[in-house]
């Protein structure tokens, strides 16, 4: 057996094998790998009839659904390059994306108008019945993904993966996936971790269960009723779960968890300790990269009670951390983080941004550092890095302290101009009960130095991050300015 296969191939030969085995399940609805097989075929077809072409850019702008992996495969099928956006983006900023990207066509446009001179099609398109649903013949695409990243600019970009659409199923093994298990989906598919690890996870035969969006109850009924075996999380599901299950605990059953893999944002260390109890060391991981991959690192909750606060040590490729002059900076001193890509490694390329790059090792704006022995861990973004009367604050440290407290649910922490300090602190929270300032600054001041502590807060009952854990920082921050400006 050839190591790399088209997708078209794989999801065909599938369902040959094993046709009636669930595929994917979103909510009430369920389709097996025969299904997926046909109904991929027809509606590639269809997408083929509207104009799209080996190479040619599919923006997918639907909600976690069957709908979506359908659309996809489609898309993989045709040789083309699924391109997937937040359905709920406003107009403006879909625009921006499909011209960015020069898409042929978007997949749950809702009103066909939206792109001039591209074609749009709405979320429920059915392709004509009449055509045919039988094998077609195998495409490989350039690029198996390319999705879009703001980082902290609030610019997208887009990332094309530099993997074409034939598929190493080694990528999957190195993510501790085994065939045909059952793979929980938490996150929204248009950021590219639920999206890479379902991908995989489908390619392995994995049957994948899809949170329509993240429900913490949803979630833990899933993990018993489906016995999933391997899932994705961020820190703010962990904490969700994770308090749910101390006011219900007959609910949970991890008996079949053998992976739970969290990514995506920094975790706190009270919610790492919480739930090495509830599964064990062994069946936790970590994995720190970027939608880029130029490396990887990862490691268990076994090595990480011996470094606590790590992300892992490079397992591909490598990473350092330099200063502002590009040298490499001691064990211990915090620097902003660079990789490179291992030797073979098909890259990437940026649609509208540059690499920031010193020399072949790159950034994704990242601060950290390591220990003596290459345990990275990280401090923050660059840019969000808050300087407060000449004080570095870094405001994941501020959030993690937060999230100890039992009535808050989220926080994003910012800083705000300051004619003194040139910055100050400023916390934004989101809680579950009535709790004031006084109360949660106390609580702060148990557990940070007095400069990190908040000088003002806003409570808010707007969530703050979406279903992937990430928090528009800059849009915050600079709704908090214009707050000031109006007193």
């Amino acid at each position: 057996m050839p190591k790399k296969q088209p997708i078209g191939r794989i999801i065909r030969e599938l369902a040959e094998r094993d046709p009636q085995r669930p595929a994917v399940t979103c909510g009430r609805q369920t389709i097996s790998r025969e299904q997926l097989e046909r109904r991929s075929n027809r509606l590639a077809r269809a997408y083929a009839q509207l104009g799209v072409m080996q190479g040619d850019f599919v923006t997918i702008a639907l909600p976690n659904s069957v709908e979506f992996y359908l659309a996809t495969v489609a898309v993989w099928k045709l040789g083309a390059i699924p391109q997937p956006v937040s359905w709920r983006l406003p107009l403006r900023e879909r625009q921006a994306i499909v011209e960015l990207a020069g898409s042929v066509l978007v997949a749950g446009a809702p009103d066909p108008s939206d792109h001039p001179g591209v074609t749009g099609i709405p979320a429920g398109f059915e392709p004509a019945a009449g055509l045919d649903d039988g094998p077609l013949p195998d495409r490989i695409s350039p690029s198996w993904k390319a999705p879009t990243s703001g980082g902290s600019t609030g610019r997208a970009k887009l990332i094309v993966d530099g993997h074409s659409g034939d598929i190493d199923l080694d990528q999957a093994r190195g993510m501790l996936m085994q065939p045909d298990e059952c793979q929980l989906v938490c996150g929204p598919l248009y950021h590219n971790a639920p999206f890479t690890f379902s991908g995989l996870g489908l390619f392995m035969g994995h049957h994948l269960v899809v949170l329509p969006r993240f429900d913490t109850a949803a979630a833990i009924d899933a993990i018993r009723i489906h016995r999933v075996g391997w899932m994705m999380v961020v820190p703010t599901m962990m904490q969700r779960i994770w308090r749910a299950v101390q006011e219900e605990p007959e609910r949970f059953d991890p008996s079949s968890l053998r992976v739970v893999l969290h990514a995506a944002a920094a975790c706190p260390e009270w919610v790492k300790e919480a739930w090495i109890g509830l599964i064990g060391p062994e069946r936790l991981w970590e994995m720190y990269s970027g939608t880029e991959s130029q490396a990887i690192a990862a490691l268990d909750g076994t090595e990480w009670l011996e470094h606590r606060g790590s992300v892992g040590r490079p397992r591909v490729g490598e990473m350092t951390v330099l200063d502002a002059d590009g040298i490499p900076v001691p064990p211990r001193v915090v620097g902003e983080i660079f990789m490179r890509a291992p030797q073979g490694h098909p890259g990437y390329r940026y649609i509208g941004a540059e690499a920031r790059a010193h020399g072949d090792w790159e950034s994704l704006g990242d601060l950290g550092w390591m220990d003596e022995d290459g345990y990275l861990y990280l401090s923050d973004r660059r840019t969000d890095l808050i300087v407060s009367g000449g004080a570095n604050v870094y405001p994941a440290e501020v959030e993690a302290a937060l999230s100890e407290h039992p009535a808050v649910l989220s926080s994003v922490v910012v800083g705000l101009p300051d004619d003194d300090l040139g910055q100050r602190v400023h916390a934004v929270v989101q809680t579950t009960a009535d709790v004031g300032a006084e109360d949660l600054l106390g609580h702060l001041a148990e557990r940070l130095v007095r400069y990190k502590i908040p000088r003002s807060i806003e409570f808010t009952d707007q969530l703050l991050r979406d279903d992937a854990g990430k928090a528009r920082r800059a849009a915050i921050r600079d709704a908090a300015v214009a707050r000031m400006d109006t007193r």
